[in-house]
């Protein structure tokens, strides 16, 4: 049955509103916190799950299916930050009460009973006379949000300290994007921000066992990619092992997280985020506690999933998956790799999150040796050398010359490279000749005339060509740079810098990410317009006009 599929009428005002059948409101409740979810046959309660508040569709979910699927907004995101005026159960209540009454109007109600995001609160007009390294550090405190009380029914969960937010749609911290952006901060001379931004992640981990997606409820269910220990890792670029060692708690406590349920694994078997191979080896793949729509892209779910002939659980918890890689979406999740309704990201093991992981193994090595915890020491050094040598005989594709994702239900690489590959040189697992493969094959595959170019295929999908995306042209820079490949690097730094410099004088602003093709056409795909502000672009093009100073101009003359 799809019981999502929803009966309309059109009221007086002209607005369509959504009647959601009792039985569509108990499959929704099988999804939530207080439920269980099931995911691989096993029987899924998050850690900590009785300490996560709701998401905004569980305090009212008629009216908040109704609103989605009426397209009240343009953006899905837009209601799930709303704040209720009153309790949610008062609304909810009243809402029962009066949709069925003459003249009802559901987008009269909303703007009634609710608070609404706004997201250019602070107006910001660039100064075209501004250099882009002075435009970039005049926009840190547009960016800075300061730490607010919680609010009743609000999805924003609150943070202890300032903290700067992506910009445009995004109006809550980040957690991947976050690293990026404090590459920038240090740069402009912000330590105090960075450690701030550190110590909000490290009260997230203490208060539900890991990072989510961002500071919202709706987000609590997944993580994204595992870059804490790099952010701990600036905070003293001299002494890494002891930053380590001061936020080892959490370090510990994150990859707890990741591993959760490994001890008992049978080979060819996965729980949450784990999957165990045939060989043993023990390797991880995105996910999601939940398979239900997401709060902030309900309708695109729904829709989706009538579209699709396979149960709306799979989708789901794919779809939500693919959102925790922060590569939402993109073909590398795609089984055709074309159409979004073959998504399968939970039967894929990325190469970026297991280099992430063995990054994190070797932070959490340090920090024990640092404060003499051997057997902690002696067990993370052995951990990292088995996913290293995993690592390199699942992702390593050595008649390409490149490192690919693995799906490890049909035991054989995706075939369906792209950046990613470039995180074993990030993290230090490739062998030297490996890394000089890569940096061939990204030089004949990936480089376009404005940098690195996501994957080769142009799918529609925002992750995929022909966009570039700041986070993935540092992964190359540093990466590579790593392995002496640094004709490479410069190359993608300046085509990279030379498109940013290009819109920025333009339009004064810098964007979430770029087609990279030649093309002056803005970047496209995905689930919304693109965005301006913007927090990880603005993070790298600092960090690399301090790497390479050539690539800074002065700024532009009256």
């Amino acid at each position: 049955m799809n019981f999502f599929l929803a009966s309309s009428r059109r009221s007086n005002s002209g607005i369509t509103a959504i009647t959601i059948t009792i039985a569509a409101a108990a499959c929704l409740a099988l999804g939530s916190w207080s439920g269980v979810a099931r995911a691989d046959s096993a029987v899924v309660r998050p850690a900590a799950a009785a300490a996560y508040p709701a998401p905004p569709s569980e305090f009212y979910p008629e009216l908040f299916a109704a609103v989605q699927m009426g397209q009240v907004f343009k953006d899905g995101k837009t209601f799930a930050d709303a704040v209720p005026k009153d309790s949610p159960a008062a609304i909810a209540a009243l809402y029962k009460r009066e949709k069925n009454r003459p003249g009802f109007a559901l987008a009269g109600f909303v703007q009634q009973h609710f608070d609404l995001p706004q997201d250019n609160a602070d107006a910001y007009v660039s100064d075209r006379s501004q250099s882009l390294q002075q435009h970039i550090a005049g926009l840190w405190p547009h960016l800075t949000r300061q730490p607010a009380k919680a609010s009743a029914g609000s999805s924003l969960l609150p943070l202890p300290q300032a903290y700067v937010v992506p910009g445009g749609r995004f109006r809550e911290v980040y957690y991947w994007d976050s690293y990026f952006t404090m590459l920038g901060l240090l740069q402009n001379g912000k330590p105090q921000l960075i450690r701030a931004m550190v110590d909000n992640f490290a009260s997230l981990i203490d208060r539900y066992g890991h990072i989510p997606n961002g500071n919202r409820s709706y987000y609590l269910s997944r993580s994204q990619p595992p870059f804490y220990f790099k952010m701990v890792g600036l905070l003293s670029t001299q002494d890494e092992a002891g930053a380590y060692a001061r936020y080892l708690p959490q370090l510990r406590r994150e990859y707890a997280f990741w591993m959760d349920g490994a001890s008992t694994l049978k080979p060819g078997t996965a729980h949450r985020r784990v999957v165990a191979l045939a060989d043993g080896s023990l390797l991880n793949r995105y996910y999601d506690d939940r398979a239900v729509p997401r709060d902030e892209s309900y309708a695109e779910d729904v829709r989706l999933a009538q579209q699709s002939k396979r149960p709306a659980a799979e989708i789901y918890r794919d779809l939500r998956a693919g959102a925790e890689s922060g590569w939402d979406f993109s073909s590398r999740w795609l089984a055709d790799g074309k159409s979004l309704a073959t998504i399968e990201t939970t039967a894929i093991l990325p190469v970026d999150l297991n280099s992430l992981m063995y990054g994190l193994e070797n932070a959490i090595r340090l920090g024990c040796e640092r404060v003499h915890d051997l057997p902690c020491s002696k067990e993370f050094t052995q951990r990292a050398q088995r996913r290293r040598l995993a690592v390199q005989k699942y992702f390593w594709n050595e008649a390409a010359g490149h490192y690919v994702d693995y799906q490890w239900i049909k035991q054989r690489s995706t075939e369906r490279p792209g950046a990613a590959t470039l995180y074993p040189l990030f993290v230090g697992i490739a062998e030297p000749a490996q890394a000089a493969r890569v940096a061939q094959w990204i030089g004949k595959e990936l480089l376009r005339p404005s940098g690195i170019v996501t994957t080769t295929v142009d799918s529609g999908q925002q992750w995929d060509a022909p966009n570039g995306w700041a986070p993935l042209q540092w992964i190359a820079v540093d990466g590579l740079n790593r392995y002496g490949q640094h004709a490479m690097a410069r190359d993608i730094a300046t085509r990279w810098m030379g498109k940013v410099q290009q819109v920025y004088a333009a339009s004064g602003k810098l964007v979430e990410k770029y087609d990279v093709s030649g093309s002056d056409a803005a970047a496209g795909g995905g689930e919304y317009a693109l965005q301006d502000g913007f927090g990880w672009t603005n993070g790298v093009a600092m960090q690399l006009m301090t790497l390479y100073p050539e690539l800074q101009q002065p700024a532009p003359s009256r």
